[in-house]
């Protein structure tokens, strides 16, 4: 399994912006790997915001965050950026990266497939 380093996050202001940048440590790559987003708010279930399949460039969002929140991979397969516009405090919440060698498109897997997870990044939007 390919380890994650998650960094990113923070407080910003209602209507703000903060991004979320998920790497491959130890010298591996996301190469046939998906990439998945999730949170968890106090009390709350932890849901799948955003994700990437390994074979397939199109990107899955949560309804809940379509229109405003972009994720994006490099070139390199080395890092998987969630790009997060237009934040509401509904959004506060611990973002987790996920990821493993899964086929499949990203938006089946629940996230008991994922192998390995970054060490998670607070959000917080407050006013």
């Amino acid at each position: 399994q390919v380890p994650v380093v998650q960094s990113g996050g923070g407080l910003v202001q209602p209507g703000g912006s903060l991004s979320l940048s998920c790497a491959a440590a130890s010298g591996a790559t996301f190469y046939d790997h998906a990439i998945a987003w999730f949170r968890q708010a106090p009390g709350k279930e932890r849901e799948r915001v955003s994700c990437l399949s390994s074979h397939v460039d199109t990107p899955y969002y949560a309804d809940f965050v379509k229109g405003r929140f972009t994720i994006s991979r490099d070139g390199a397969k080395k890092t998987v950026i969630l790009q997060m516009n237009n934040l509401t405090p509904e959004d506060t919440a611990i973002y987790y990266c996920a990821t493993d060698r899964l086929a499949l498109t990203c938006s089946v897997y629940g996230a008991y497939e994922f192998g390995s997870w970054g060490q998670g990044a607070q959000v917080t939007v407050s006013s």
